[in-house]
């Protein structure tokens, strides 16, 4: 069994109020990797809502479409497809789970795939992206729909 880890770490400056404490802060996640997080603009009072950072919505968008992706690279190559390029212009929405909670609720991945040689039929494409969709740890591990949406190019 894997452990993965990461380390976020926020250090108030000035007074801690609602409307002015500031959500900026860092995640580490080891190896030199540092991203500077914040708030959703949309979630936190105006007066906050300047500073620049990756809000962990987009964290949670990201991660699935990351992990997606890596799984179809990988389900390709073993089936001798060879992709080109992969870009996938991903989105979550924010909305009420069936039990009234506030939850991401939907993410849908749209990749366009680029191959090189031959591509996969429409058909082998399909199936090559609901096999990716069972194989992938971080769409295994959440209640979301995750809505699947891919083209080629």
């Amino acid at each position: 069994m894997a452990e993965y880890k990461a380390t976020i770490e926020w250090q108030l400056a000035g007074e801690f109020r609602y409307e002015t404490y500031s959500r900026s802060h860092s995640i580490d996640f080891g190896r030199g990797i540092r991203l500077a997080g914040n708030a959703a603009a949309d979630n936190i009072p105006k007066t906050v809502a300047a500073a620049a950072g990756v809000d962990p919505e987009q964290q949670f968008v990201a991660s699935l479409s990351s992990c997606h992706m890596l799984w179809f690279l990988h389900l390709a190559n073993r089936k001798k497809f060879v992709v080109q390029h992969y870009l996938d212009e991903a989105s979550g929405v924010l909305g009420k789970s069936a039990d009234g909670r506030e939850a991401m609720t939907r993410v849908t991945l749209r990749p366009m795939v680029t191959f090189s040689g031959a591509p996969p039929t429409p058909e082998q494409f399909a199936q090559l992206h609901e096999m990716t969709h069972q194989r992938c740890f971080i769409a295994n591990s959440v209640k979301t729909e995750i809505v699947l949406e891919p083209r080629i190019a």
